[in-house]
């Protein structure tokens, strides 16, 4: 029954899977829940299910009823990988699928601009890609490791939770790592890489104190660090940072900010027209201004700096979703609901 699920969504071309006792199987596609039958499953449907999915990841069901939850991919010969969070929720195993392509994807074909892409030819620094969950996230950084991959000689390491994209050798080494497989922790797998000669560091996620302090470290070494953040907005992000540290260490952690950063991404997914999404881009590069403006505590200013910037590798959220409203590719309605300030549409 799994595999007839699995192939179901690929077919469909849905983003996620929802397998929960109480309601059919349902997908999520274009920002909408879809039901998939009448039949709500039972607790034992869903356990049959979530038991055949680990036994396709040749993985140990135990982990689950343990601790609750549990991350982990699965791939599935001719049809496709899939991101798995299996949980329990009233006693019972739920869990939900992100369907991911076996292909990586292609920057025009998902609407990455070539000036993101190019950030991979970044020598050294921090380069974060931000937003919320299902923004597209992992779809940019995988962009910009492909490009990396085919242009450069580079050792490119990725320490992912768990990995989505696979990455086949081509000009650069990519080494793929997954949490809680191949390594214990982001630390740990992120300290260890400094000693593996890397040029270009994937971080799947900036989670805490200690992982963004060993990140800034490697940025600060001398090595292409990329990451996320579950921000949205280069002043949020940079904020973000500053705060998980103590208040002591602040003014450092400032300074050291101010000179390893090199670009923060901001994307969301905004719903089109003829029923598809299409993701809106802030991109912040750094400029002198900028720099200075994080050293002297005074990030609330560089919203201003974006919005006013003739410069083109720079861009607000706005100008990106006044862009996509004026090429008639979404609704007035949805550009100011995603607009950061939908006052300045309305006048425009």
């Amino acid at each position: 029954m799994i595999q007839d699920i699995l192939k179901e969504a690929v077919d469909q071309k849905v983003s996620d899977i929802f397998l929960v006792a109480g309601r059919p199987v349902s997908f999520y596609k274009n920002g909408v829940i879809t039901k998939e039958g009448n039949e709500a499953l039972s607790p034992d449907d869903v356990d049959e299910n979530v038991r055949a999915i680990y036994e396709l990841a040749k993985r140990d069901y135990s982990r689950l009823l343990e601790v609750g939850d549990d991350d982990f991919s699965l791939s599935v010969a001719g049809l496709s990988r899939f991101r798995v969070s299996a949980y329990k929720q009233r006693g019972t195993a739920s869990a939900v699928l992100r369907v991911i392509s076996f292909k990586l994807p292609d920057p025009k074909e998902y609407s990455i601009p070539e000036n993101i892409v190019n950030l991979g030819n970044q020598p050294n620094g921090m380069v974060l890609v931000t937003g919320p969950a299902g923004s597209g996230k992992s779809s940019t950084l995988a962009c910009i490791i492909d490009h990396i991959n085919h242009t450069q000689e580079s050792h490119v390491i990725t320490l992912e939770d768990p990995i989505e994209y696979l990455h086949r050798h081509d000009q650069s080494i990519v080494s793929q790592r997954e949490i809680g497989v191949d390594t214990r922790s982001y630390v740990a797998g992120l300290r260890a890489a400094l000693r593996q000669c890397p040029h270009v560091i994937l971080l799947g996620e900036m989670r805490d104190f200690e992982t963004i302090s060993v990140a800034m470290t490697a940025a600060e070494t001398g090595h292409l660090l990329l990451s996320t953040l579950h921000t949205m907005g280069a002043s949020n992000t940079i904020n973000r940072i500053i705060d998980v540290f103590p208040a002591n260490q602040q003014r450092q952690i400032t300074v050291q900010l101010s000179s390893v950063l090199h670009a923060v991404v901001s994307q969301q997914l905004l719903p089109t027209v003829d029923g598809g999404v299409i993701p809106a881009f802030e991109i912040m590069t750094m400029t002198p201004a900028i720099r200075n403006m994080i050293r002297d505590g005074k990030v609330h200013q560089i919203d201003g700096v974006i919005y006013s910037s003739p410069d083109k590798s720079m861009i607000s959220m706005d100008e990106s979703i006044n862009k996509l409203l004026s090429d008639g590719i979404i609704s007035r309605e949805t550009a100011e609901r995603y607009a950061v300030h939908p006052e300045r549409l309305r006048r425009s």
